[in-house]
């Protein structure tokens, strides 16, 4: 997840006075308003529960009335404390943090709580419907789709919500997963459109969980609707073949047989393993119109870079430019969180939050999974520039470069991969 704060308002507070507001966006969308006295007393909190040493600095108070200049700075400062603490697994994975942000995007929607039915999709199509309250969070309203589907507890740590926007032909296109730190009621409801919706589908990426899942019924049904979903959409390429016999399989109602292809169509593959760190940078590009002229609306371009061990003792820049950037960027992270647990003995089954006297807790074999420290920002000029055949045309091999953009997502904010295994064999 990409924290960001592109902008402050000016508003009137209850007496009447005017205050600062800090726009928290994730992932390019406001999450939530918050004032600087907000952020302060998450601070202070978190450096009461972890220390100072752990903690990030914080902007420092005022004592006058901030200039513009020194609102903007303010701003900076407190976007980079916020990509500081989230980044960080200990604070930004801690209950402070998250509850802080569930309390504010509930408090800037204007939501009050209450009981609702909130739908969700399944792969099939099928709605489930669920009464939860407006001030659940994911977890709850993931156990509540559970519950009401009769799948066993020790299978919900398989699936996931994902923030999905349905298309004309009744396809979706994927906003993100849905995460600890929001409540999923208000983040579908506060995007006043009807296309957004939530839907459950697998979380893992390893297909030798999938034995795990189908050997429940309710989780067989999931994993087949989903497949048969995915290859409908496109999502899966099959030959005639085996799409006539997938036909088939459904006409017999053989779930167990339908497989992934092993000879599906490819542009190209890198292992995560191989990965040693990567990045996500946005910038607007410059505007080529003539001087004095209007400029227009321009596109953010956004990009994913990862440094990738290309063979022994050779580490290469690769850079994707995509509008799913950030989307390959959390599939990444979710890819090494899951490599990271079945490293340390871990199990997916035990990756779901318990409750334990009434509060939501990860299992232990989770919670021993350490993040990965943030690597030293790599040498830029360690690898020049170079092509890949043109099967690859969205994908570029080359030095890094910094972006002179405003409007960069972090120039600094570099991902380190503790799933990397720089063995340096011949066979990458």
């Amino acid at each position: 997840m990409h924290f960001s704060i592109p902008e402050t308002e000016t508003r009137a507070g209850d007496g009447g006075a005017a205050y600062v507001a800090y726009n928290i966006h994730v992932n390019g969308v406001l999450h939530c308003r918050v004032r600087y006295s907000q952020l302060l007393g998450l601070h202070e909190q978190l450096r009461k529960e972890y220390g100072a040493n752990v903690v990030p600095a914080f902007p420092p108070k005022k004592i006058f009335t901030l200039t513009p200049a020194e609102v903007e700075q303010r701003r900076e400062q407190l976007e980079k404390y916020m990509q500081a603490v989230r980044q960080d697994q200990t604070l930004g994975g801690s209950e402070t943090f998250n509850s802080f942000l569930r309390k504010a995007q509930q408090e800037t929607q204007q939501i009050p709580t209450e009981e609702v039915v909130l739908e969700v999709l399944l792969s099939n199509g099928q709605k489930v419907k669920v009464t939860i309250l407006t001030s659940d969070q994911t977890e709850d309203v993931l156990e509540a789709v559970a519950s009401k589907l009769d799948l066993p507890d020790d299978l919900v740590g398989y699936f996931s919500l994902f923030l999905v926007r349905e298309t004309k032909d009744g396809a979706f296109s994927f906003v993100r997963k849905l995460q600890e730190f929001e409540l999923p009621y208000v983040s579908v409801t506060s995007l006043h459109n009807s296309e957004f919706r939530i839907i459950l589908r697998k979380s893992y990426w390893d297909s030798s969980y999938d034995d795990d899942v189908m050997e429940h019924r309710v989780g067989l049904n999931l994993l087949y609707a989903q497949t048969v979903s995915d290859i409908e959409h496109g999502w899966i390429l099959v030959n005639k073949e085996q799409h006539r016999q997938l036909k088939s399989l459904q006409e017999k109602v053989s779930k167990k047989e339908v497989r992934l292809p092993s000879d599906q169509i490819k542009e190209g593959s890198f292992k995560v393993t191989r990965m040693r760190c990567w990045r996500v940078t946005s910038s607007v590009p410059m505007s080529n119109g003539p001087s004095g002229s209007s400029p227009g609306k321009s596109e953010v371009k956004l990009e994913l870079a990862f440094e990738y061990l290309m063979s022994k003792d050779r580490l290469q820049w690769v850079t994707i430019t995509s509008p799913q950037a950030i989307m390959l960027s959390i599939c990444l992270q979710s890819m090494v969180d899951e490599l990271m647990v079945k490293k340390s003995g871990g199990s997916i089954r035990k990756m779901f939050r318990r409750r334990v006297n009434g509060a939501l807790r990860r299992s232990d074999s989770q919670q021993a999974v350490k993040s990965p420290p943030l690597l030293d920002s790599p040498d830029a000029s360690r690898e020049p520039m170079a092509k890949l055949s043109s099967k690859l045309t969205s994908v570029s091999l080359r030095g890094i470069s910094h972006s002179s953009s405003t409007n960069d997502v972090g120039a600094n904010d570099f991902h380190g991969n503790y799933a990397f295994e720089g063995i340096g064999d011949e066979d990458l």
